[in-house]
């Protein structure tokens, strides 16, 4: 029976390498001079600092287009709340999504069964198994999730016949 599995994940990586050239980008920024803004990545949490909440929407500009230069979608990140830091700066962090939440995957289960696609859905921990009769009932099941515009990306992997 044909098969695959949907996921939401990361290259962390990736996100390494998008955050040294966010560094070195706003170490050669004019508007960055002199500030102690600063990006730092542990373990899919990148913590931004600067020096007020103008540079920080700044920063967040710089990250969303390293990251979408780096084929990382502005999706498979959660803002975290915006701290008061020493002194006047702030500090907030940003976390990387990893895997499908339980909520997003019941909801795309539900919705999945509600289209009436000839299809089985199962959750099996961070990700969901697709299963089908036919190799069509499963690209339209595809195409049909791709369609819902979740905020969240999904990719689709491990396409079995």
């Amino acid at each position: 029976m044909p098969s695959f599995d949907v996921v939401s994940e990361v290259d962390l990586a990736e996100v390494d390498n998008a955050v040294q050239n966010v560094t070195r980008e706003i170490s050669t920024r004019y508007d960055f001079k002199g500030s102690s803004a600063r990006l730092e990545h542990k373990d899919g949490v990148l913590t931004v600092h600067a020096d007020d909440e103008l540079k920080l929407k700044q920063m967040h500009e710089i990250i969303r287009g390293q990251l979408n230069k780096r084929g990382i979608e502005p999706g498979m990140l959660d803002y975290q709340k915006i701290e008061p830091a020493t002194g006047m700066s702030v500090r907030q962090n940003i976390n990387v999504k990893q895997g499908l939440e339980k909520e997003l995957a019941k909801k795309i289960v539900k919705d999945i069964k509600t289209e009436k696609l000839k299809v089985q859905v199962s959750i099996q921990g961070e990700e969901l198994r697709v299963s089908g009769k036919k190799r069509d009932d499963l690209q339209s099941a595809m195409a049909f999730m791709k369609a819902m515009g979740l905020e969240q990306p999904l990719q689709f992997k491990n396409f079995r016949d």
